[in-house]
């Protein structure tokens, strides 16, 4: 994909609309790339101006301050923020819950004020404005879904009609978990878990939530996190239900759906 970096529109003198922060996980792990690509065509197709950073984005440090290392943390923040205020950066787009919640709520205390949107109720504002159109009895028409609050999104941050009201977009059935919205179950990678081994317990967390989605009866399983996403997919393959059941970003579903 031909994906136009932010050092090359500063350079021509380009200011784009908004700055497509992509994360450690989007950028390196081969499951959340395809998110990446998925929402990078959205904004292809919708003519959106944008850009990413490229070899000049480093990790927010939130996977450190969760895990306890403050001078990790404010070392990874000082240079970002310095990065992103050389370009003078307005407005951040990012696909992962953990990125935006840190840029929103923890960066403006160190010097990094931005307008932070999440990649979900990004979705939801341009098909509102209808520059996302989408194809009439679409892949997901009529499938039953169920969606995945991830933690960072909904109870840290209030969101959850967003990603829900894309996703009716998409003419599909959705139904919903018995733990969901602010009393949904986390996923179990939260608060830097994805990055440590885990404490002895009766039952995996992730496993826990993904016999939940499956007993809703759903085909496909709703996510707005990378993190998640890998969960609910070990989940999946732990339950042997591959072949029954697919665990997709909602991104994903939008791009399979568009005109």
């Amino acid at each position: 994909m031909q994906v136009p970096l932010m050092a090359e529109r500063f350079a021509a003198g380009e200011s784009p609309e908004i700055l497509f922060w992509v994360g450690c996980s989007g950028s390196f792990d081969q499951r959340a790339q395809k998110i990446t690509r998925a929402f990078a065509s959205i904004l292809q197709k919708t003519g959106i101006s944008f850009a990413v950073l490229g070899k000049e984005e480093f990790c927010t440090g939130d996977p450190a301050r969760r895990a306890g290392n403050e001078f990790i943390f404010q070392m990874m923040a000082y240079q970002n923020i310095q990065i992103l205020n050389n370009y003078a950066i307005k407005k951040i787009v990012t696909a992962c819950p953990h990125c935006f919640n840190i840029f929103k709520n923890e960066y403006p205390q160190l010097g990094g004020t931005y307008e932070v949107i999440h990649h979900t109720t990004f979705l939801q504002q341009l098909i509102d404005e209808g520059k996302i159109r989408l194809r009439e009895g679409g892949a997901f028409k009529g499938k039953k879904i169920t969606y995945h609050d991830s933690c960072y999104l909904g109870r840290a941050n209030d969101i959850y009609d967003a990603p829900r009201r894309v996703l009716e977009a998409l003419d599909a059935e959705l139904v919903e978990m018995k733990r969901c919205r602010s009393n949904g179950l986390c996923c179990g990678a939260g608060g830097a878990q994805m990055f440590k081994e885990e404490e002895k317990g009766m039952k995996r967390i992730n496993q826990e939530r993904t016999e939940e989605a499956i007993s809703t009866g759903a085909s496909f399983i709703a996510a707005a996190c990378p993190f998640c996403n890998t969960m609910l997919t070990d989940g999946v393959k732990s339950q042997e239900k591959e072949d029954s059941v697919q665990v997709l970003d909602v991104a994903e579903m939008v791009a399979a759906s568009m005109e």
